[in-house]
């Protein structure tokens, strides 16, 4: 957006203080307000209010409904008659607590949600979900999907040893069912001896998993580690090692992570639940129940693994496609402002 000449500024919270309260990064402007609680994740931060009532901004765009920042910011701009939108960015949470309480949470915001300019939603299943259980017509929403820059690499440039390679991907919280694929992994084994198993992400949930891995023996078949976000060329060239790619997730909007697995032809098996469904749907991997036992994962990994289901030729969105709808959106937000 600042290379086409929008004046940006990320207004967001900064709960231990330890950031500045301002920069400039690639020529977007940064101003992190104090939030708490300092360890939490609900971003009580009042400053975000002021900031956008005494502000001169033409747009506010809310990312995300989860914390305590979407109902200020959206209350501001009300306030202030600034044309808001918002993204729901549905995702999902290893607490059953924050999962239960998020259709209170949905609700609780509709009155702020209709009167927003636009609701963007970044996979085709948010629309009738939320349009339907908000009462909220779908002319009001908006398609507009998360873009990805992964390089192209060619399955031809493997690098390491012809075994079966499965990648786990994802951030290393429980509810995106690494679990699943470790406790599936001895049966895997007994089929197909060469299967070994990467584990891409970091978080929280590591200790637990590495717990798994020894309780099952297996630490000569599973790695768990990251590639740095920023490091895409890495990303992509082992990424295109893979000889599967699986995500038993509890919920995921957009995966993006298996979506660049598959743009790199790399077969996929996902859990049949909210957007790793569309993938299903669309032919871009198989999917299997979210209540499978692991004896079941693993009967699906290994016909996978044997018979392979080749995704469908498709092109994913980039972020410039990304750029350029928000920047329409942006547009006609404050001409009929």
């Amino acid at each position: 957006l600042v290379q086409k000449g929008v004046d940006v500024t990320v207004l967001t919270a900064n709960p231990a203080g330890r950031l500045p309260a301002g920069e400039i990064q690639t020529g977007v402007k940064i101003r992190r307000v104090r939030s708490w609680p300092a360890k939490g994740d609900l971003y009580f931060a009042p400053a975000i209010y002021f900031s956008i009532v005494n502000g001169s901004w033409d747009v506010v765009h809310v990312q995300s409904y989860h914390t305590l920042v979407a109902p200020m910011a959206m209350a501001a701009a009300w306030r202030a008659r600034i044309p808001y939108v918002l993204t729901f960015h549905g995702g999902g949470h290893s607490s059953r607590l924050r999962n239960s309480i998020r259709r209170l949470q949905r609700r609780l915001l509709r009155p702020l949600l209709i009167h927003s300019e636009r609701l963007v939603a970044v996979a085709e299943f948010e629309i009738p979900l939320y349009g339907q259980e908000l009462n909220i017509p779908v002319e009001k929403f908006r398609l507009i999907p998360n873009g990805t820059d992964l390089p192209i690499h060619s399955k031809m440039e493997k690098t390491l040893a012809k075994k079966s390679l499965i990648v786990s991907i994802g951030r290393l919280e429980r509810y995106k069912g690494h679990q699943r694929m470790v406790e599936a992994l001895p049966e895997v084994l007994r089929a197909i001896p060469d299967a070994c198993l990467w584990i891409i992400g970091s978080g929280p949930y590591e200790s637990e998993l590495m717990q798994l891995v020894q309780k099952y023996h297996l630490e000569d078949r599973v790695d768990i580690h990251a590639v740095s976000a920023a490091d895409r060329e890495k990303m992509a060239g082992e990424l295109s090692q893979a000889s599967l790619a699986v995500l038993f997730s509890d919920f995921e909007t957009h995966p993006l992570s298996i979506l660049e697995a598959v743009s790199l032809g790399v077969p996929a098996l996902v859990t049949d639940t909210s957007g790793l469904k569309e993938l299903a749907e669309k032919g871009l991997a198989r999917s299997i129940s979210l209540n499978s036992s692991p004896h079941e994962i693993a009967m699906a990994i290994i016909d996978q693994l044997q018979h392979p289901q080749w995704p469908s030729l498709f092109q994913l969105p980039t972020w410039d496609d990304c750029t350029e709808q928000l920047l329409d959106l942006y547009r006609n937000m404050v001409k009929t402002g």
